[in-house]
């Protein structure tokens, strides 16, 4: 059976992960920072599944809980045959609204804890010859939208890169790009959901599992749905300048900075 690490187990996207992986028959690490949270579903998963689900409560935003998962997935002796790097968060509020420890923190959490986790996780699984790579971005990194899309799109690039550096290695490495989720994301944030056009949400677990499909194809980018791929295709049809105001407008309506 192989193992697979989920960051941001316990709710949306993560959990949706960890739900279809243990399905699967996949045994898990769940990393979150609530024990509680954690626990519960961890006995869940097993019991439903038959599956060894282990814990590992750690906060991304701190040094420590960066060094405790690159720490777990370098343990040759109890490998992890694929990561989902999905723990995220939004801010709410305009560029200059948003206090700098939060934008910092942003980056700590998308960027540097993406960057050392996945390098812990590909060093271990090249050793092996297999092995995979799921970032979560966001359709965000394809429009200029302030720090949370800067940092999803550095997401993209990141993994792209690797990818591409990893060819040959039995390795791979896929962005994931989301739109609209129905998950704790914008709760969390202080963003009402109300003004959200139904035809925008999409359903996690429909989600995790084209993802997986899309994984297993050799794709180092996948935007799960047809919906979301035909605006990204607008999107690179239109100018960058005309783009960066419909983005700012639309990002004040519908989604964190």
């Amino acid at each position: 059976m192989t193992t697979a690490l989920i960051t941001g187990s316990t709710a949306g996207i993560g959990a949706a992960f960890a739900r279809k992986l243990a399905a699967q028959g996949h045994n898990l690490v769940l990393v979150a920072r609530d024990t509680k949270r954690l626990g519960e579903q961890a006995t869940e998963l097993h019991d439903r599944h038959g599956i060894e689900a282990e814990v590992l409560a750690a906060d991304l935003a701190t040094e420590a809980g960066i060094a405790a998962v690159e720490k777990r997935l370098g343990d040759r002796t109890h490998p992890v045959d694929l990561l989902v790097n999905n723990a995220g968060f939004g801010n709410r509020g305009r560029y200059l609204e948003v206090s700098m420890a939060d934008e910092l923190t942003m980056l700590k959490v998308h960027v540097e804890a993406v960057l050392r986790l996945t390098s812990a996780a590909s060093e271990s699984m090249r050793s092996r010859g297999r092995g995979g790579v799921i970032n979560v971005a966001s359709v965000a990194a394809f429009v200029p939208r302030g720090t949370y899309g800067a940092s999803k799109a550095w997401v993209v690039q990141f993994t792209q890169g690797a990818a591409r550096d990893m060819a040959g290695s039995g390795v791979r490495l896929m962005a994931l790009c989301p739109g609209f989720v129905r998950t704790e994301f914008h709760q969390r944030a202080g963003m009402g959901t109300d003004n959200i056009p139904g035809w925008m949400w999409l359903d996690a677990d429909k989600l995790v599992a084209a993802a997986l499909s899309d994984l297993a194809r050799g794709k180092t980018v996948s935007i799960p749905d047809p919906r979301y791929k035909a605006l990204m295709g607008v999107v690179k049809l239109t100018p960058r300048g005309l783009l960066g105001g419909v983005s700012s407008r639309t990002g004040r309506k519908y989604g964190p900075q």
